[in-house]
């Protein structure tokens, strides 16, 4: 799956336990008709992929959605999800004079094209 919206917020890399478990979060804000704030977390090595992008740049991430169950001293079961990013990438802003419109495409079946035939001349066809 992919996230593709404008870098919020990256935070710093932590570091957890004796085992040196490191995680990275930044926030993405999508850009639709309600902005989303989406939570994406890099774990271990991955945490360095943060390294080369900056608040503000536009990004596409592909993620793996997580999810896991734990259940609290009380006995009763809870359950959370998690968004891990594995790939980020930049999404290059268009040059100037460029709109991706694609080049005009030259119909052969416009209006008052007749591929060579005159009009003036007779033929016998019923129709």
């Amino acid at each position: 799956m992919e996230v593709k919206g404008k870098i919020k917020l990256i935070t710093e890399t932590k570091t957890y336990g004796s085992n040196g478990f490191r995680k990275r979060e930044m926030v993405v804000t999508t850009d639709e008709q309600y902005p989303q704030f989406i939570n994406i977390e890099f774990i271990q090595d991955k945490t360095e992929l943060l390294d080369k992008f900056k608040v503000g740049d536009e990004v596409e991430v592909s993620i793996n959605l997580r999810g896991r169950e734990w259940v609290n001293p009380q006995g009763e079961t809870k359950y959370f999800n998690s968004i891990q990013g594995w790939r980020i990438t930049k999404i290059q802003p268009d040059m100037p004079g460029n709109n991706n419109v694609p080049p005009p495409v030259n119909d052969a079946f416009e209006p008052g094209n007749n591929f060579g035939v005159d009009d003036n001349e007779d033929d016998d066809l019923p129709f």
